[in-house]
């Protein structure tokens, strides 16, 4: 048995026909073929799948992609809409920060702080600490990715005052 899904993601509509026990990871990398949200422990744990959901980070390792029918959902590869291949403010200051190795949980860590970054443009090295506490890197020390955060907080207040 299938169910007909139609997901937004990152703008354009994706449909399918698709098991019901598909995880929304799955199509978003088999289905839609976008890569960059990348699958690690299937457990919700690692955070390395976390796309945005309606503009909420979600796991989604954890979630069906019957369920994300009809609804909007943004990967890292949509960072970039509307910038042509200029980086976002967050992803520039990971880049310029050393705030990744592998790169394999960056993905992740973009989609999980960039709706943080959104809510919070002055958050404090605790609040920013708690934000990632939901995203697991083993390459890096975190204070790379803190030193980042607090680069791309201070940059995106720069830009709201031009």
């Amino acid at each position: 048995m299938t169910t007909h899904v139609s997901i937004e993601i990152n703008g354009e509509v994706y449909e399918a026909d698709v098991e019901p026990r598909l995880l929304l990871s799955d199509f978003i990398r088999h289905e839609a073929r976008l890569t960059g949200t990348h699958v690690g422990c299937e457990h919700g744990v690692c955070g390395a799948c976390t796309a945005q959901v309606d503009g909420d980070p979600v796991r989604t390792c954890l979630m069906f992609a019957v369920q994300a029918s009809g609804r909007s959902i943004r990967t890292v590869e949509g960072m970039t809409e509307g910038r042509g291949a200029e980086l976002s403010p967050l992803q520039q200051a990971f880049h310029e920060h050393h705030a990744l190795q592998c790169g394999f949980c960056t993905p992740g860590f973009l989609m999980s702080l960039e709706p943080f970054l959104a809510a919070n443009d002055d958050p404090s090295e605790d609040e920013i600490r708690e934000a990632l506490s939901g995203n697991i890197c083993r390459c890096t020390g975190y204070q790379n990715i803190v030193k980042a955060v607090q680069s791309a907080a201070a940059t995106q207040r720069e830009l709201r005052e031009d």
